[in-house]
């Protein structure tokens, strides 16, 4: 009898040929069939997403609409038409009076990136990472893909291959543009344009401090705010953690990473009816007000470790031992990410034999006058040009553009 052998590695290079092919074919049908739609829906698109125009933006939820605000502000103040494509029904867009800047709810998940996947402009700025990995592809009407961070960490903590293949990304301080370069050319990808433009969310926080409310009679309050995943605080030590905290009487408010909510429902549900009572849990779709009214926040490797440290200068306790870098373009990077370093540098690290005495940790944290420089230093790395951002961006999204594209008022007179 005949038998064909096909080693290991020829098979697995013909499994990823067929995928590949297959994935292709299906895209292509998604994407007639909704061209498909389109053209059958009527009056169910409007006639503004159907023109080609010079900058689209997506936000992909409410939680970065405040990276965005200061840059549509300044394509307001300049007189700029924008197409605001957004997956949040109730996006703070709609409440705005903006003249050239043209929003429209395009559903969310899949329904989105098909939506995305046809989009006709010069630029698209998002904050959604993985272009081109998955269900999120490059249309070939957009001549240019621009990333901008939605938080001041490392840049290579998105999942893998996260910018490869962006055009440019925006960034909030030069540390980041090395690893980067360095992803680049392990991968053999195109080198991208990076530019350092500051933190527009941080930005719009810096100027919301001044109107929050005083909280009277304000108990010690201890907030614990990790990432998620696998290896994320709360999955991690759960009541080992939360038992003790509450036993040493202060206020707790959990406030779980939005990703949670989808991916570890099981989780939370578990430790929402266990703690309802004793534990305030946030999930409103801002952070700040919660932060502000926070003494000491007890976190892993989320980013939000440094929106506590920047805006407010109060310690953190930190667990870092569960950090998967293999899950992330983190992986490939071999040194220490800079977000290790510098909290290692300003905060108090929190490991499991830790718990029984978590009072004493906090203690610790709370006395240490010597970690504050380290929290200057750290806020001056990653947030560079503070106040600027909004307009940075803008200056970067003209310069890069086609001159020749739509101006604003041919695609405010296609809207009506």
């Amino acid at each position: 009898m005949f038998r064909l052998y096909i080693d290991p590695g020829t098979g697995s290079m013909l499994f990823s040929f067929l995928l590949g092919v297959t994935t292709v074919g299906y895209f292509l049908f998604r994407t007639a069939l909704i061209k498909a739609k389109l053209l059958l829906s009527g009056g169910k698109i409007s006639a503004a997403s159907q023109t080609r125009c010079r900058f689209a933006v997506y936000n992909e939820g409410n939680q970065y609409w405040n990276v965005f605000k200061p840059i549509l502000d300044e394509f307001e103040r300049r007189g700029v038409a924008v197409r605001y494509l957004t997956s949040a029904v109730d996006d703070p867009f709609f409440a705005q009076n903006y003249t050239y800047i043209i929003g429209e709810f395009i559903g969310a998940d899949n329904k989105a990136f098909m939506r995305l996947n046809l989009l006709e402009a010069d630029l698209c700025l998002m904050t959604t990472p993985g272009l081109d990995v998955y269900q999120l592809k490059r249309s070939k009407a957009v001549k240019h893909y621009a990333h901008i961070l939605h938080d001041v960490g490392d840049a290579v903590c998105y999942r893998l291959f996260g910018l490869d293949w962006f055009d440019s990304v925006l960034l909030s301080g030069e540390y980041q543009k090395a690893d980067i370069r360095e992803l680049e050319r392990q991968r053999g990808v195109k080198a991208k344009d990076l530019e350092v433009v500051g933190s527009a969310y941080l930005d719009v926080f810096q100027e919301k401090l001044a109107s929050l409310p005083k909280e009277e009679n304000h108990p010690f309050t201890v907030l614990v705010s990790p990432s998620w995943g696998k290896g994320s605080l709360l999955n991690v030590f759960g009541e080992k953690l939360l038992d003790p905290l509450i036993a040493a009487g202060w206020r707790v408010i959990v406030r779980p990473h939005p990703q949670s909510k989808k991916s570890e429902a099981k989780m939370l549900k578990r430790l929402e009816e266990r703690y309802k009572d004793a534990v305030e849990w946030d999930y409103s779709p801002e952070n700040l007000e919660t932060l502000s009214k926070s003494d000491v926040m007890l976190s892993d490797f989320s980013s939000v470790i440094f929106d506590f440290v920047f805006l407010f200068d109060r310690p953190v306790i930190y667990a870092d031992a569960f950090f998967n870098r293999g899950m992330y373009d983190a992986g490939d990077i071999k040194h220490e990410l800079w977000r290790f370093e510098a909290v290692r540098r300003f905060g108090v690290e929190l490991k499991e034999t830790d718990l029984p005495r978590i009072r004493e940790v906090v203690e610790k944290a709370t006395s240490d006058e010597g970690a504050a420089c380290a929290r200057k230093e750290a806020k001056e790395t990653a947030w560079r040009y503070r106040g600027e951002c909004g307009r940075r961006v803008v200056d970067f999204l003209m310069r890069v553009s086609e001159p020749e594209a739509q101006t604003a008022p041919n695609l405010i007179e296609n809207s009506k």
